[in-house]
């Protein structure tokens, strides 16, 4: 995820755990008026009160004026009591969150964006009914296995976003799978096999997971 965080601080020192994500984390300071502009680039913005929770309220309530990216308020423990819904947060998190809570926290707030799927996919030059479970592509009918089919009619529908395995793993497996995140690059590779010549449709980005049909200097290798 881009993430836009207002400190007057390095982030890692407010919240630690985040230093351990692959997420793309730009810093701006507490006092910045963000340009709407600036913020919809972002898929969510920290917002750091851990040294001063008042201007912490301030900054939240100017990015509801400007922007509807979601916000995320850090706070101590001890200011927990000043947080109100006029704050207009989506999140809370403590300095002490381990990697698993910041990463579920992020993922529920995108988690609107990508509960409706389409019926229909058009992308890349390839087309799926969900209605009646076919995929093709360039014309030509795809022989898929079901969680094949899922895990393409997924990707397809949010050409150039990146998502990680725990993600591909919750949203096409569901949330109550055990398995390992090995299963999503199996499950990939066997995609790949049938795209054939176009299986650079599916890219991975190191250290980050699988993305669809994003622009070819900014994939990093196949797998």
């Amino acid at each position: 995820m881009q993430l836009l965080c207002l400190t007057d601080r390095d982030p890692a020192e407010s919240l630690p755990a985040l230093d351990l994500l692959p997420h793309d984390v730009r810093t701006s300071p507490l006092s910045m008026r963000v340009p709407e502009t600036m913020a919809d680039r972002f898929d969510a913005i920290l917002v750091d009160g851990t040294l001063d929770a008042r201007r912490a309220r301030t900054a939240c309530r100017s990015l509801v004026e400007i922007t509807e990216t979601p916000r995320v308020v850090l706070l101590p423990e001890i200011a927990l009591t000043a947080l109100t819904p006029e704050w207009g947060v989506q999140e809370l998190l403590l300095p002490t969150a381990s990697p698993v809570e910041i990463e579920l926290r992020l993922r529920l707030l995108e988690r609107p964006i990508t509960a409706a799927e389409p019926a229909t996919v058009n992308a890349a030059g390839v087309v799926i009914d969900d209605s009646n479970f076919t995929a093709r592509l360039f014309g030509r009918p795809l022989d898929l296995t079901y969680k094949e089919f899922e895990l393409l009619h997924f990707l397809a529908a949010h050409p150039g976003r990146v998502f990680t395995r725990e993600q591909l793993l919750s949203d096409v497996w569901g949330t109550d799978y055990f398995g390992g995140t090995r299963t999503v690059d199996v499950h990939v590779r066997r995609l790949r096999a049938k795209l054939g010549e176009h299986e650079g449709l599916i890219s991975t980005v190191r250290g980050v997971g699988y993305g669809f049909a994003r622009a070819r200097d900014e994939q990093e290798n196949f797998e």
